[in-house]
């Protein structure tokens, strides 16, 4: 077999997503990779088309239980002889699982970086035949990386001891250049084979929003939402269970997730969300690595993120299918606090590092942390942030955030920075001490707190100048000068904002101050984008409640049957023998040989239906009638294909057929 072959066999797929060809050829002749891949570009297919091919055993190293059952599973459904190896299993079946490794029954062996050292790992390894090893999520092994874990530094022990060197491969979703460097240097990878196939996810939807009351504005989205696959994201324990009791509460069918729950809850609760029995999931960031749920199509965050790394691992979680999805971020001024308070604390109790490691691995969080709040207040594309920050050039306007979709004007703030920044300085020399943002604005705004008070900030001449001025607006305008480098951030036991030489010379100067401030919002979400083809929801329904059939009697999540996407694909193509169904996108030979006919007669049984609709190339009578209109009211066919979501040879194909153009 090649990898086409294999691809196809397994996988269902023609053809390769960007990237994995190349990694792929590479590892097949031999040569250690690095693989820089967004959430949902394939990364797992780089590694095990080429385990199907090489004459021996893949390890997979993976930081998580979660993460080896579902990618073990899923390998398992397309036919692919897989294990995992994990502190979740007995001894019996850890012996069971070796056992069969050694006899050649499997491909591919998970494993738990803390297993490879020890004795029967490593005689297990010594008396079989390792082709390759790939470490998955290998920003882990850097110290710079947002997810550093020790026991990853194991894993070039456990290399060393092997009497022959086998193919390295490392991949990871998100890694900066510093973090890139570590993993190719503490793995020992030589002369890498080094692909980053770019950090854009075109499908995803990308929105910062600032309420006033942030649980309401969580209902009102996910309300707005019913019906999807969803993933609410809190950055406390305490927090998951606000959200979670609200939600069920109002009716939703939410569960959660945290390190505070027990192990047998945690996984109830997580099968739930997979096996679609709870739509909506409530989680710190301790769930989701490796989640490989296609169809979750909305992620919010309740709090924001402490660094971009982990903001754009957890969005991407959304859309894996390729499908429209959204990624919602709800902040607040108080999430900075919150988010320092947790890098404060973060690497206490790791004995493994030096006080020196532990204060620099803060140092670095603090810097991400301020690229994270950059991000979130904003006015320019939030796309262009997020690929900026990876070292990408992207677009300045891309068309599909909420910043690049809200209507803004460039508005003279030159008096209300003048009066900010004035503030800072008379803070100052009150009594040799500055503030921090919220003071600031409360100073500013004129409150009437009592620590304020107590120390005497209302005898200062700015004191209540900006009192016509609502406070969101100060705050915005604040956040504005930091970002563009008139007043800066220092640490400390509490972040203060402070005066740099550019407000000076600026003060000075007279320097006019502008920014973009938002005119009229037009909330627009992943919904609104047309699908690439309409397809029958009638059938596509009947589709999924047969999948969740065959899905329930196997005792796995429905999305291991097919993802949406296939039965998507399904919907458009109407396969009515094998070697058709064999022709749908994800389907391989094994699931067509386990499904095919199951699914072929559900699709015959609504054909009528469809017919109605449309046949196969999915024109339904309202589509047609609209076409007609688009045409008539002189419409070009670049913009009648793009409001459809088809091709123009399709638009004109359909155009001839029904006498619309003759």
């Amino acid at each position: 077999m090649n990898k086409f072959e294999v691809l196809k066999q397994y996988f269902g797929h023609d053809e390769f997503r960007n990237g994995q060809s190349e990694i792929i050829d590479n590892i097949l002749a031999g040569r250690d990779v690095l693989g820089i891949m967004p959430t949902g570009a394939g990364k797992s297919v780089c590694y095990q088309v080429p385990a199907m091919l090489l004459d021996g055993i893949t390890i997979v190293i993976s930081p998580l239980i979660s993460l080896m059952k579902d990618q073990v599973e899923s390998l398992v459904q397309s036919g692919i002889p897989a294990a995992y190896i994990n502190s979740s299993l007995s001894f019996a079946q850890y012996q069971e699982v070796l056992r069969r490794a050694c006899a050649g029954e499997y491909k591919l062996i998970y494993a738990a970086p803390e297993r490879l050292v020890t004795d029967g790992f490593l005689a297990f390894a010594e008396n079989s035949r390792i082709s390759m090893v790939t470490v998955d999520e290998s920003h882990c092994v850097s110290q710079w990386g947002q997810d550093f874990r020790p026991s990853y530094l194991k894993i070039p022990e456990f290399i060393s001891k092997l009497s022959y060197r086998p193919v390295i491969s490392a991949f990871t979703a998100t890694a900066t250049e510093h973090v890139k460097e570590d993993i190719s240097s503490l793995l020992g990878l030589r002369s890498p084979f080094t692909i980053t196939t770019g950090f854009d996810r075109q499908n995803l939807y990308f929105e910062v929003r600032r309420p006033a009351e942030r649980l309401s504005e969580l209902i009102k989205i996910v309300d707005e939402n019913r019906g999807k696959s969803t993933i609410v994201y809190c950055a406390t324990r305490k927090n998951v269970e606000v959200v979670c009791d609200a939600l069920c509460d109002r009716g939703f069918a939410a569960t959660r997730y945290h390190a505070g729950l027990s192990d047998d809850e945690r996984r109830r609760n997580q099968d739930a969300f997979l096996y679609d029995k709870c739509g909506i999931m409530v989680a710190t960031n301790a769930f989701g690595m490796g989640i490989d749920k296609s169809n979750v199509s909305l992620i919010i965050h309740y709090n924001m993120p402490k660094n971009i790394e982990s903001y754009y691992q957890e969005a991407g979680r959304a859309g894996r299918d390729g499908e429209p999805a959204s990624c919602i971020l709800l902040y607040n001024g108080q999430d900075v606090a919150l988010a320092r308070f947790l890098i404060e604390n973060s690497n206490e109790d790791n004995e493994e590092l030096s006080e020196k490691e532990k204060e620099e691995l803060r140092r670095k969080d603090y810097e991400r942390l301020k690229q994270m709040t950059f991000y979130a207040t904003t006015n320019d594309c939030l796309r262009a942030s997020i690929l900026k920050y990876f070292g990408e050039k992207p677009p300045v306007f891309c068309g599909h955030c909420s910043n690049c979709c809200t209507s803004f004007e460039t508005a003279d703030i030159t008096t209300e920075a003048q009066k900010i920044i004035s503030c800072v300085y008379r803070i100052y020399n009150h009594n040799g001490r500055y503030l921090g943002k919220a003071a600031i604005t409360d100073i500013l705004h004129g409150s009437k707190a009592e620590k304020l008070i107590k120390n005497g900030y209302d005898t200062l001449s700015t004191y209540g100048i900006m009192s016509d001025i609502p406070v969101h607006r100060i705050r915005l305008i604040l956040d504005n000068l930091i970002e563009k480098g008139f007043l800066g951030v220092r640490e400390g036991e509490y972040p203060v904002v402070v005066p740099t030489e550019l407000a000076a010379n600026a003060i000075r100067s007279g320097q006019r101050f502008e920014m973009k401030l938002p005119k009229e919002a037009k909330r627009i979400t992943a919904k609104e984008k047309p699908a690439e083809h309409p397809i029958n929801t009638e059938l596509l329904s009947k589709l999924k409640e047969k999948r969740r059939e065959i899905a329930e009697k196997a005792r796995i999540p429905a999305y291991l049957v097919f993802t949406d996407a296939t039965l998507r694909d399904m919907c458009r193509k109407l396969p009515e023998t094998i070697e058709e169904f064999l022709g749908v996108s994800g389907v391989g030979r094994k699931k067509c040989e386990s499904y095919g006919e199951e699914f072929l007669k559900v699709i015959k049984d609504n054909a009528e239906n469809v017919k109605k609709s449309g046949g196969k190339n999915g024109w339904s009578i309202e589509e047609t009638e609209r076409l007609r209109d688009e045409v008539e009211s002189g419409l070009s066919l670049s913009q009648i294909s793009a409001r459809h979501g088809r091709t123009p040879d399709e638009i004109r194909t359909r155009l001839h057929e029904t006498g619309i153009l003759r």
